[in-house]
């Protein structure tokens, strides 16, 4: 058997929610890999735990980096709209 990643996956996990957004694509990719694998009998499940913690932070990492880039994107729209409206 393999052994777990659970600890660094809930590290990148914690980090992607406080620092780094990106990261959380990462621990999420990983983190269900490593399930998979768990649940076929070829990774020590052990670390299921952290491993699965650090899936759902990942997962959470994402979905705010989507939302703010959106709500920034629409930001960005609104404030060329009115500077070109200002221009006129």
């Amino acid at each position: 058997m393999r052994p777990h990643r659970g600890t660094l996956i809930l590290v990148l996990g914690i980090i992607s929610l406080m620092f780094c957004g990106l990261l959380g694509i990462i621990a999420w990719v990983m983190g269900a890999g490593d399930l998979k694998e768990m649940d076929a009998g070829t990774m020590d499940p052990s670390g299921r735990g952290a491993t699965n913690a650090g899936r759902i932070c990942g997962m959470i990492a994402t979905i705010f980096l989507i939302l703010f880039a959106f709500l920034g994107g629409l930001f960005a729209l609104g404030m060329f709209v009115l500077a070109l409206s200002a221009h006129h």
